[in-house]
């Protein structure tokens, strides 16, 4: 890890902004939650009303880092061969010899928009498991990879039940991030009027390439982590889990299921991410508290008492990070609960 890697990693993160903010306005959280995703190689949930610039926003980065892009809509009706593909008979004409040959489906693409993800059976919302973990696909018995870089930036419409088919927190894990998509401010959106009701129309520009993006991510791995951040990093996500020795007694009263080891995997890589885009080559406790909100919100399932007193994952995870005491957190991960 170099002086001058990092620096090439900072530009290079300022310059896709700039270019997203030339089609997006506002959106800075999601927009950094994304990016982080983007250079540690993760999938990234966005939740949000429509109207917000969702598919505006995955599409605009696909063209700022010159990848190659497919949007899938999801419905009650799709079928896992829409999304991977399928074997189809192939007859040829001079000899008449009948072959199967694959058909790729739109799940061959560097950036996968999975829109309204929760709007097609869990078989359909399956069939994107594979590819989400191992990079590829897997047809008629034959293993067929994906393109490298690969991400799945999949969205959500929270207000609408009716019809819809909620992830399981199996398919939810996968996701690095589940990030919240909220209302524009009152200037921004006097903002985005001025920009979509006029002639002018601005398109985003090649900024990286695929290779230089894969040579990025390589940086963010190279990020040093000391021993007492894996330890706060583990006091807070085993903190989660009913049962455990570790957990506290508001997660006891309020948690049916907390998060597993990926989700101290996710953390981590965020944080080196975070600490790398500030120019520091090792990874200090304000770098997980950055990340820990996106990385646990969609892995904490809540109980009915929780619901009840309106108590959600968020208001856990900042009730964690207010009482575990980083300084604390040593061994195996216990929390060290702060007086």
């Amino acid at each position: 890890m170099t002086e001058n890697s990092l620096q090439r990693l900072r530009e290079a993160h300022s310059r896709v902004k700039a270019e997203l903010h030339r089609t997006i306005v506002g959106q800075e959280q999601v927009i950094d939650q994304l990016l982080l995703a983007i250079l540690t190689r993760g999938h990234v949930l966005l939740v949000g009303v429509p109207g917000l610039a969702k598919t505006l926003l995955i599409s605009s980065l696909a063209k700022c880092l010159d990848l190659s892009f497919n949007r899938i809509q999801f419905t009650p009706d799709l079928m896992p061969g829409d999304i991977t593909g399928t074997d189809l008979l192939h007859i040829d004409a001079a000899t008449n010899e009948r072959t199967f040959r694959f058909a790729p489906g739109p799940i061959f693409a560097n950036v996968i928009l999975a829109d309204e993800i929760n709007r097609t059976p869990p078989k359909t919302q399956a069939a994107l498991l594979e590819s989400m973990v191992e990079g590829q696909v897997t047809v008629g018995g034959r293993r067929h990879p994906l393109p490298n870089p690969f991400f799945v930036l999949a969205t959500q419409n929270p207000i609408e039940q009716e019809g819809t088919y909620p992830l399981p927190e199996a398919q939810l894990d996968r996701f690095m991030f589940m990030v919240q998509v909220d209302y524009p401010s009152l200037d921004e959106e006097r903002e985005i009027l001025r920009r979509t009701t006029g002639s002018a129309s601005a398109e985003p520009e090649k900024v990286l390439g695929a290779a230089e993006l894969v040579e990025l991510q390589r940086i963010v791995r190279g990020v040093a982590v000391a021993d007492s951040v894996y330890d706060y990093v583990l006091a807070l996500t085993r903190g989660t889990r009913v049962g455990q020795a570790e957990q506290l007694p508001f997660v006891r009263e309020w948690v049916t299921w907390g998060a597993g080891p990926r989700a101290s995997q996710n953390v981590i890589l965020g944080a080196k991410a975070h600490a790398a885009l500030r120019g520091s080559s090792h990874v200090e406790i304000e770098d997980v508290r950055a990340v820990v909100h996106p990385v646990l919100r969609h892995r904490i399932v809540t109980n009915f008492s929780a619901s009840a007193e309106g108590i959600t994952p968020d208001v856990l995870v900042e009730r964690l990070l207010k009482e575990i005491d980083p300084k604390s957190a040593v061994g195996a991960g216990l929390p060290g609960v702060k007086a």
